[in-house]
């Protein structure tokens, strides 16, 4: 086990909550409702902030789609490399502060009841925390915004997907992790990076202290204790491993929807995807070595698999 079974279970904890939700908010911006394979329209609020993705009509759209979302992605991956080199951390920090203010406007904006300024309102309470976040590092106000940033990008792309696009999608971003962490070394550089020069983490991040140097801690007096050098282990789960499993959950919400289980509707499908994604983070947490860098998705990819194909024999 990498880290410790209480900073395991943590981890696997908001990776949870998240993905938990991530459906919510997904659901939320969903003019379509599914409700045992009965397909009902419904006026559900636009996406705030200009954000609001095309409405797709035939299917090879999706393909269309799912090849802009490459392109973007690999510009976005040049774009903060090239500022990288360049150490143009001001800049770095300005675009992860706007997408930060998009992300939860878009996430709170789903928990409030909607009138004239409620875009305003959500704006509000999203600036102070992006720029705590970003500029003010907190660690409960990092991990607690992590909380509904996943949610608020995914409720983009999911309307941009279907089931076949995100499969392929998974494959691609697997494959692109494993060559990113085990050849290139890309996705250490850029950890490091985010957290030596700017001070942030896109993901989750827990720092604690192993029990050997707890032990040797609770032995110093208060003065040698301020004086003294302690070595803190970080726990970190990247953004990426997040978001991926929520887009995912929510394509199987918008294309099968909910199930009656006696008198209770429950998105089960998306239940599967969440269950297949964190059993799969839960076992390369539980499998890894100290100090190794693993590719966290494709775990995470053959995990929200099995949860599709177990929902797919079961119903």
């Amino acid at each position: 086990m990498k880290h410790n079974i209480k900073v395991t279970l943590i981890l696997l904890a908001m990776f949870m909550i998240t993905q938990l939700i991530g459906i919510y908010v997904v659901n939320y911006y969903s003019p379509v409702k599914i409700i045992d394979g009965q397909v009902t329209k419904v006026s559900a609020p636009g996406i705030p902030y200009g954000m609001q993705p095309p409405e797709i009509k035939e299917p090879t759209e999706y393909f269309q789609m799912m090849v802009s979302i490459f392109v973007a992605f690999a510009i976005a991956i040049a774009l903060i490399f090239f500022l990288m080199k360049f150490g143009v951390e001001f800049i770095l920090k300005l675009w992860f502060f706007v997408v930060i203010v998009i992300a939860l406007g878009i996430a709170f904006n789903s928990f409030i009841p909607q009138f004239k300024f409620a875009s305003a309102i959500v704006s509000l309470i999203a600036l102070p925390l992006a720029y705590i976040k970003i500029y003010k590092p907190n660690f409960y106000v990092h991990n607690l915004t992590e909380l509904v940033i996943y949610p608020g990008i995914a409720a983009v792309f999911v309307p941009l997907l279907n089931i076949w696009t995100i499969i392929a999608l998974l494959f691609v971003i697997s494959i692109y992790d494993m060559w990113a962490v085990w050849h290139s070394g890309i996705m250490q550089k850029m950890a490091k990076y985010q957290i030596n020069k700017l001070n942030i983490f896109s993901g989750f991040f827990v720092p604690y202290i192993g029990k050997r140097i707890r032990a040797k801690l609770k032995k110093l007096s208060k003065a040698k204790l301020k004086k003294a050098k302690i070595k803190v282990n970080v726990a970190i789960l990247g953004g990426g491993d997040v978001i991926f499993p929520i887009i995912a959950a929510g394509v199987m919400l918008k294309t099968i929807g909910y199930i009656s289980v006696g008198s209770i509707i429950l998105p089960i499908a998306s239940f599967f995807i969440i269950l297949g994604a964190g059993l799969g983070l839960g076992y390369l947490f539980f499998a890894a070595e100290k100090k190794k860098f693993y590719p966290a998705m494709p775990f995470i990819t053959a995990g929200i698999l099995l949860g599709m194909l177990v929902y797919w024999l079961v119903f």
